[in-house]
């Protein structure tokens, strides 16, 4: 791992490679977090007809909703098996990752408003 100077994490770099190296849990766990919570947006149509069947058949969803279920797998698989997908959600965790080493704030507060008075 990089060193520790004071407070500041140094970011990890190859000589040869400019980008920072990740660790086995960016690489595995959250960028593949941010992956699925894109892909769910870009998937919104799908995502919207398998819960909307499964909201009006209830208990019978596993037989009645298949169709629309493997629509909302096929399109998530999709974007999990797309190298540049991957790489776009790289870059974003990279530049989010950056962002909280500068400012020390997660992106998920940085972007909620702040209250005028308190």
């Amino acid at each position: 791992m990089g060193d520790q100077r004071g407070d500041q994490p140094t970011p990890e770099y190859n000589d040869s490679n400019p980008e920072p190296k990740l660790r086995h849990v960016e690489t595995d766990v959250l960028i593949p977090k941010m992956m699925r919570e894109k892909a769910k947006e870009l998937c919104s149509t799908q995502v919207q007809a398998f819960t909307q069947c499964c909201s009006e058949t209830g208990f019978l969803m596993v037989v009645k909703c298949r169709e629309e279920n493997a629509a909302l797998k096929e399109c998530l698989t999709a974007y999990y098996r797309d190298p540049a997908f991957f790489e776009e959600c790289k870059a974003e965790y990279l530049k989010e990752k950056e962002e909280f080493q500068r400012t020390g704030i997660p992106s998920k507060r940085r972007h909620q408003k702040v209250p005028t008075s308190m």
